[in-house]
């Protein structure tokens, strides 16, 4: 496959934008099928809510390591060639959950598999894509647009899950999904590139990975989305249960989801299109705030229908905003030459908020028949987040010196 530089004024930028927005669609409304698929697999193989809980969270895990890979193979070889790659293996790792007849083949298939084929085909890859494709003027919005797709696909995706599993029972819908995923393929060649060379002082990768560790604001970064990742994990896993476990049918657990998708296209679009004129990092503070209310409304009152509605709704609205302000704060600040990696390397601290909400959600429950220690968890982290976006500098870094060959 040919690999091209894309500049900024590419005039093919809209459909980057709309290529890399489906993709993400896809990829990001089948995982959030997986809290569906947890009750009907569990009955047919007799696995309890611990076994789901650490395959999503071995998923998250190898997710969050994943993409640092793939940021660098995209950063280097160009981001088709890791795109396509990926797409293949999600596709298997979902026939390979399908076919799984023991935990170890779970974990293999749901986790492994399906975290590697994560890794290249969600925001970590895609959004440093898209930012190089478009003017600087517009890059807070587009980055927007690609992760309102990702709650797009959550609105769409999960009821037709719910749909597929009630018509084809868990099995038909695992083969549909993959097959749906594997389409995603041809689409990758309109994704093809890689960073164009600066025409100003050069960096190496090394170099670019060393400089932002030195940086204070990268580790405030990490820390923040390791709370976004424990949130948004724990709530798309175990709302599902922790739905009918109030008492209340599947069915609102799999509209609570959808919802919850639904309220963060306009989030998301929001957040970058405000990211594009105010302080990213005040947004993003700001989020994290409105998502322990949230949580304490759940927590506090009573289950019914309607509150998981409200709930749903108001996560909604702070749901993946955190996406394009923390992707377009990388890219402000470090650059577009290896935003990629460096996604990557943030996108790390997300999974591993991932694999620590999943794994004690279901621990959590196991041991005491309830979720609320981990809510209360997830107000307090909420707020730790807020706090840890106020001293970052949003500046750009100044590239260090490189020796000039004689």
């Amino acid at each position: 496959m040919t690999q091209a530089t894309v500049s900024p004024n590419d005039s093919n930028a809209v459909r980057t934008i709309l290529i890399g927005t489906f993709i993400v669609l896809l990829a990001m409304g089948t995982r959030a099928t997986f809290g569906l698929f947890m009750q009907p697999m569990g009955l047919e193989h007799n696995w309890p809510r611990e076994v789901f809980s650490m395959a999503f969270a071995i998923q998250n895990l190898v997710w969050g390591v994943g993409a640092i890979g793939a940021g660098m193979m995209a950063d280097r070889f160009g981001s088709a060639r890791t795109i396509a790659l990926c797409a293949v293996l999600y596709a298997l790792g979902l026939v390979g959950t399908r076919l799984s007849s023991s935990v170890f083949d779970l974990y293999m298939t749901a986790g492994v598999l399906i975290g590697l084929g994560q890794a290249g085909t969600t925001f970590a890859v895609i959004l440093p894509v898209i930012a190089r494709t478009v003017p600087v003027a517009s890059r807070s919005t587009a980055m927007g647009i690609a992760s309102a797709g990702g709650s797009l696909g959550q609105f769409l995706v999960v009821p037709t899950g719910q749909l597929l599993i009630d018509t084809y029972q868990w099995t038909g819908a695992f083969w549909i999904l993959s097959v749906v995923l594997a389409a995603t393929l041809p689409l990758t060649w309109f994704l093809r590139g890689k960073p164009a060379p600066s025409t100003g002082p050069q960096q190496s990768m090394i170099s670019a990975i060393k400089q932002a560790l030195k940086h204070p604001t990268f580790h405030f970064l990490f820390w923040g989305y390791f709370v976004c990742g424990f949130h948004t994990a724990f709530i798309t896993l175990h709302l599902p249960a922790f739905v009918t476990d109030s008492g209340l049918n599947a069915s609102t657990g799999a509209i609570a989801i959808a919802l919850i998708g639904l309220f963060n296209v306009f989030g998301s679009f929001t957040a970058g299109k405000l990211g594009g004129t105010h302080s990213k990092k005040n947004l993003l503070a700001f989020i994290y705030a409105m998502r322990a209310f949230g949580i304490l409304w759940i927590l506090v009152m009573p289950t019914t229908v309607w509150v998981v509605y409200v709930f749903a709704g108001w996560m909604g609205l702070f749901w993946l905003g955190t996406v394009p302000l923390t992707q377009g704060l990388i890219a402000q600040i470090y650059g577009l030459r290896y935003a990629a990696t460096l996604s990557g390397m943030v996108f790390l601290g997300h999974q591993l908020g991932s694999f620590s909400g999943v794994y004690l959600g279901g621990k959590v429950q196991a041991l005491t028949g309830s979720y609320d220690l981990v809510w209360w968890m997830g107000i307090a982290l909420a707020l730790m987040a807020s706090a840890l976006c106020l001293p970052v500098k949003e500046k750009p870094l100044a590239l260090p010196l490189m020796p000039t060959p004689a």
